[in-house]
């Protein structure tokens, strides 16, 4: 018995490790039970889900397979070409005999290198087209979601999804999956050639695989928790920077830097201590997996010594020294792709980690979408209409209480009340970035729930008091990268007074616009905005506070371009400043959510209500200020 006692201790020392790991695995276990931790996605789910980007190549993944079969060849033959040569040199050697096997191993080797250049290149431009496939419907997606939902989701959260995490993705279709199965081919080829050419020592290699298999459910289960964190993490040093990068000049305002530093020092740690802790993981089961290999060879080393000094047999069957050196190479090739597998594990589950992040962002079921039954709408006269409309941001906190009113087509309507009334919650139900709780909403008498969103969005131009503009140009901020011919967008621009001041810039409608258009005026920029609805020809244009914060002489510009814009359709105005709002049709006043007075500016004032005392409060204020 004693014969084996290192082959007990190599099993002592495996199975002590065993144990310590499955007492953690069990503790892990039951800390999720209590904790309660996020309920995540099956693998065979996110991968199903991941296969319908891969289907439309699966002629390219065929070949690629096709081409791997030919590689795994050399992992395959050559063990046993080194080992003939090594009983080939020890027997009756002749040199032309080895410098034929010689030869094989050569071109087996070269066609290998050739087959691998071949399946990487065709990989790569399979996984740069999914990866854009996959890109396109995350962001195509988050275009559907609601006002609401975007508000709630921080940019720098969607900014990872889009960008981040389907490179993770796109690394497993590339590398991963193709490398995991030619890996598993590989370990069942080489157990096929291990079991021709000697049983017994096979037998004794796959009595490390079921440790094996035990390390990689812990692993998985460790591994998971960790690369979730790391996303995590990562997304909110993205978040923290997209929102504080943007407001960085409200920080230097008021002399916040340290504090701005101190928190970003705070995500910074808890990212690097997330990273830290994958690194722990993994670098514990790279060894573990390498400790089995190692194990392996000397069990195979002392069963073959001893066949070798002392003529015996093991389990019956005789050990030569060609089958010590074939075997050693054979476990090499066992272990080195279960090696590999641990590398590719740890990435495969990055990638899954990514893949569920994007498919919960992507599972969000848009709020507002059309119905069964809609129409499209190719042009409409700009009639509205409210019919006793209810509408809560959150439930049971009701911003508007029954409005009721109408609007006629080319009609101007202006909404003024305090902060909070409900004006521009009135603006965003009529575009239905939001849609109602009770009541009917209609244009031209039709329901809008019944008119497809695209279709009907089509028909309006906002102009908001704050104006976005993208980083381009002020020609494709105007067309918004639509094609309309020159004198179009040069009547758009007169007709608004934005010439004034694009004539006297270096490149006029070529000149550079910066990140969110910092390097023109809130007037210019307000000025940009109504050129960019009118040529895009809207039959109903809504200003909210788009005279707001604005000098006296733009604001001479812009009113001279709002008299013009009445005569294009109807018109919705919100306005603090009562002043700009005269001339308006139909005034409507709110006051928590419900309409006290509506009439036309004269009519208001002649009533003496709530409307006559706001008017007559700021025109009291505005004298003063002259004064």
């Amino acid at each position: 018995m004693h014969e084996y006692l290192p082959l007990l201790i190599v099993g002592a020392i495996i199975g002590v490790f065993s144990i310590i790991f499955l007492v953690a695995y069990l503790a892990e276990l039951r800390r999720k039970n209590t904790s309660g931790y996020e309920r995540t996605m099956p693998d065979r789910e996110i991968i199903s889900r991941l296969m319908v980007y891969a289907k439309p190549y699966r002629k390219q993944f065929i070949i690629v397979f096709f081409v791997m079969l030919v590689s795994i060849a050399y992992d395959l033959v050559s063990p046993l070409l080194i080992g003939h040569i090594q009983d080939t040199v020890k027997g009756s050697f002749t040199l032309e005999y080895l410098f034929t096997l010689v030869g094989i191993y050569a071109s087996i080797l070269i066609v290998s290198l050739i087959c691998t250049y071949v399946q990487a290149m065709i990989l790569q431009k399979t996984g740069q087209k999914i990866l854009s496939a996959l890109r396109e419907d995350i962001f195509v997606h988050i275009e559907k979601l609601s006002h609401e939902q975007l508000n709630n989701i921080p940019v720098g959260k969607l900014v990872t999804r889009v960008s981040n995490d389907p490179n993770a993705i796109s690394y497993m279709f590339t590398n991963i999956l193709v490398t995991l199965a030619k890996n598993m081919m590989v370990i069942v080829g080489v157990l096929g050639a291990m079991l021709m050419l000697n049983y017994a020592l096979t037998l004794m290699v796959l009595s490390f695989v079921p440790f094996i298999l035990l390390f990689t459910v812990i692993f998985r289960t460790f591994s998971r928790k960790v690369h979730r964190s790391v996303n995590d993490a990562t997304t909110d040093v993205n978040t923290y920077l997209s929102e504080n990068l943007s407001g960085m000049k409200i920080t230097q305002i008021f002399n916040q830097e340290d504090r701005k530093m101190d928190d970003f020092l705070e995500k910074s740690l808890a990212l690097q201590k997330a990273k830290r802790n994958r690194m722990i993981v993994f670098g514990i089961f790279r060894p573990m997996v390498y400790m089995l290999y190692i194990s392996s060879v000397l069990c195979l080393l002392y069963m073959g010594a001893r066949g070798y000094i002392d003529n015996i047999t093991f389990l019956g069957q005789a050990v030569s020294s060609g089958t010590v050196v074939t075997f050693y190479m054979y476990i090499s090739k066992f272990f080195n792709p279960i090696q590999t597998l641990a590398e590719q594990f740890d990435t495969l589950q990055r990638s899954f980690a990514s893949a569920e992040k994007i498919f919960t962002i992507m599972d969000l079921a848009p709020q507002v979408v059309d119905g069964d039954d809609i129409i499209e709408l190719d042009e409409i006269r700009g009639e509205i209409e409210f019919k006793d409309v209810w509408f809560a941001y959150i439930p049971g906190e009701w911003v508007l209480k029954g409005v009721s009113f109408h609007v006629d087509p080319k009609q101007t309507v202006a909404f003024v009340g305090s902060t909070g009334s409900g004006k521009t919650t009135i603006l965003s139900l009529i575009c239905r970035n939001y849609d109602i709780q009770k009541g009917q909403i209609l244009i031209d008498g039709i329901d809008i729930k019944k008119i497809s969103i695209s279709s009907l969005r089509r028909h309006f131009g906002q102009m908001l008091q704050d104006v976005f503009l993208f980083s381009g140009t002020i020609r494709s901020n105007i067309a918004l990268r639509d094609e309309f011919p020159e004198e179009e967008i040069q009547k758009a621009i007169h007709y608004v007074n934005a010439d004034s001041f694009i004539n006297k810039l270096d490149n006029g409608l070529d000149e550079v616009v910066r990140e969110r258009g910092n390097n023109f005026s809130a007037g210019q920029r307000q000025l940009l905005s109504f050129a960019r609805t009118i040529l895009h020809k809207p039959a109903v244009m809504i200003l909210d506070e788009a005279t707001a914060n604005i000098d006296t002489e733009t604001e001479i510009l812009i009113q001279d371009s709002l008299e013009k814009m009445k005569n294009i359709g109807t018109m919705l105005i919100v306005a603090h400043r009562l002043s700009t709002i005269q001339h308006a049709d139909n005034i409507i006043l709110l006051s928590h959510g419900e309409i006290v007075e509506q009439g036309n500016h004269q009519e208001l004032l002649r009533k003496k209500g709530r409307y006559y005392q706001l008017y007559t409060l700021q025109y009291s204020k505005e004298q003063l200020s002259h004064e």
